[in-house]
């Protein structure tokens, strides 16, 4: 759809293909994509190679699942990325695997590695970094994952870092059966983001709520991505 690549899969479908892959000691390379990031793609076409690489590409955002209808190609139900990384941290814990978590701010994502070994068990942390970093000190870093046992790897940095981080890294880390991007979700996690109430995530206003806590920083993303993305459905639509 708009020349991107989105597998057609609910929820249960996409967990139950990880834990095959896992259990099988392979690896699958993840990427969710919403409305914003099928913008991007439409310009930058190395975030387009990035994503379109990957193993698994489930649609975040309730904007791409409506227009997979308007297009005639219909989604099954949206997948986004925060509720599958908790999905997967469930996993980890009830199948015995080991999560590494890299990104956000250092007291983010150590408040999230507390968290869960709290809620869960420290079992589960293979081990975790913040996401700022040198672009030449990929290499090192994705050794430093390659070297933790992790089963699972999610990397909360922002688009395109985090897609460009996993496609151009993913043979180091080949040992890694899952790599992820999964954005701002430590900050919710953390509980530095409230997320939107379940019947705004329904109705497609997750992205409202959003923009609402910052405004500042979010109404170029969200306002005039959301617009140019509506233009693209409808040029597609139409054929013009």
């Amino acid at each position: 759809m708009l020349g991107i690549n989105i597998d057609n899969l609910s929820m249960d479908e996409t967990l139950e293909l990880i834990l095959g892959t896992i259990l099988k000691n392979e690896q699958i390379h993840h990427v969710v994509v919403n409305a914003a990031k099928i913008v991007a793609m439409q310009s930058d076409m190395v975030l387009r190679t990035s994503v379109n690489s990957a193993d698994l590409i489930n649609a975040d955002g309730q904007a791409v699942v409506w227009a997979s209808k308007i297009l005639g190609k219909p989604i099954k139900e949206r997948v986004s990325g925060i509720d599958l990384m908790q999905n997967l941290v469930h996993m980890a814990h009830k199948k015995g695997l080991k999560i590494f978590f890299f990104g956000a701010k250092e007291e983010t994502v150590r408040a999230v590695v507390v968290k869960y070994s709290l809620q869960f068990s420290k079992d589960i942390i293979a081990g975790y970094r913040n996401g700022y970093f040198k672009k030449e000190e990929e290499r090192d870093i994705a050794a430093e994952i390659h070297e933790s046992g992790a089963h699972i790897l999610f990397v909360a940095i922002s688009s395109p870092i985090k897609e460009n981080f996993l496609y151009e890294n993913k043979h180091m880390l080949s040992n890694v059966n899952f790599i992820m991007g999964v954005g701002g979700s430590f900050d919710v996690v953390a509980g530095k983001v409230k997320r939107a109430p379940l019947w705004m995530q329904k109705a497609g206003l997750e992205w409202f709520y959003r923009f609402l806590q910052e405004p500042k920083r979010m109404w170029k993303r969200y306002l005039i991505g959301n617009t140019k993305f509506i233009l693209l459905v409808i040029r597609e639509r139409f054929k013009f």
